[in-house]
């Protein structure tokens, strides 16, 4: 899903473009150094060395740098979790009798479909992500939504009223406004070149595909299962289990971005699990194992929510509704909370921009009340 995962990630990033932050100061140390491992990766600390236990995201790639360190360095730890956690939950449906057996044994080639461009997102975006500077981000992850009105258009013979259109182009705005003030995001744009920036956007294209062709595998199970719906744990356990594939299979591309030898990968992973365990003699490990925990709860809760949306409404709906949680992340930030340091204080534009984006989502809802009981086509 867009964006990118839920509050955290988003609150993240804008203590990163206020400058509050230790991504913009971990870069520099990077850069002085003569290296970086990946946006903000510079060698402060075990974080820093252990990127390898981190990258592998099942959703928004993009986000990773600007997780708290506990979190975001003992990623590919989580993502097996991701699994483990996922399957479990489907084969307890499957027991109550909510997972049928016609529900399972539905073709798996879409959901491996699913898994490649979620991987081919993850790569591109991390490698994008390695170059470009967090303000920047926000602003090229709003082509997501246009990608998105492209292949409903497309693939779901959609059609959207102008005034629906008109609500997306707010809440675009909205979002750019709320996150950018006076982040400097245009010049970081233009120094980072046209390359990554095309290939940033080339990620969140693959993301756009990734929860349009989940829209279709919806859509067409409930008309194999002769008006039934294909459970979403169904679609998320197998979905994830083939991005897991693909992702193993591209670690030795993904482990060279992340500036490790691939050789050396499992002794990242080992030390990035001691340091979600919070043993050994591991330093900059605190807050684990709660945060990471804390994180994987609300990333799956927030996942699991945006992907039920999808299956009763469609993949724009749950793409605005997932922009709600930028203006509300930043406020976070800016609370006194544990872990977090010194708050940050709301930007020039926050106001103004949450005003947008609520305003583009309002106008796009009342836009899309009188609509067909077909979920093919808004009229």
């Amino acid at each position: 899903m867009v964006i990118l995962e839920g509050a955290i990630s988003i609150g993240e990033r804008y203590r990163c473009y206020r400058g509050d932050d230790w991504g913009i100061r971990g870069g520099s140390e990077a850069a002085e150094n003569g290296g970086s491992i990946g946006r903000g990766g510079g060698h402060g600390g075990p974080w820093h060395r252990q990127p390898g236990a981190l990258q592998a995201r099942a959703r928004a790639p993009q986000g990773v740098p600007f997780l708290p360190r506990p979190v975001r360095h003992v990623r590919f730890f989580h993502f097996c979790r991701y699994l483990v956690v996922y399957f479990s939950i489907l084969y307890i449906r499957y027991q109550a009798g909510i997972v049928t057996d016609e529900m399972l044994s539905l073709p798996k080639a879409r959901f491996l479909a699913v898994g490649l461009l979620e991987a081919l997102a993850a790569a591109s975006g991390m490698a994008a992500g390695a170059v470009l500077s967090g303000a920047s981000i926000p602003i090229l992850s709003q082509t997501f939504l246009v990608w998105q009105l492209l292949f409903s258009v497309v693939f779901l013979k959609r059609r959207f009223r102008l005034t629906q259109i008109l609500g997306c182009f707010l809440v675009t705005i909205g979002v750019v406004i709320t996150v950018t003030s006076g982040s400097g995001a245009g010049i970081s744009l233009k120094n980072a070149g046209i390359f990554w920036s095309l290939l940033m956007i080339l990620s969140f294209l693959l993301q756009a595909a990734d929860t349009i062709l989940k829209e279709i595998i919806f859509l067409d199970a409930a008309k194999k299962l002769k008006g039934g719906s294909i459970d979403l744990f169904v679609v998320n356990s197998f979905g994830s289990a083939f991005q897991a594939l693909f992702i193993c299979l591209l670690m030795p591309f993904m482990s060279k971005l992340w500036g490790i030898p691939f050789n050396q990968l499992p002794s990242y992973i080992r030390d990035g699990t001691a340091c979600f365990l919070n043993v050994g003699s591991l330093s900059g490990c605190e807050g684990a194992p709660l945060l990471p925990v804390l994180f994987v709860i609300v990333n799956m809760a927030f996942n699991i929510s945006l992907l039920h949306l999808l299956k009763i409404s469609s993949a724009v709906v749950s793409c605005l509704a997932s922009t709600f949680s930028v203006p509300l992340a930043i406020y976070a930030f800016t609370l006194p909370l544990p872990y977090i340091g010194v708050a940050s204080s709301l930007p020039a534009g926050f106001v103004t921009g949450a005003m947008v984006l609520v305003g583009g989502l309002l106008l796009y809802c009342w836009c899309s009340l009188p609509r067909t009981t077909s979920h093919n086509k808004v009229l």
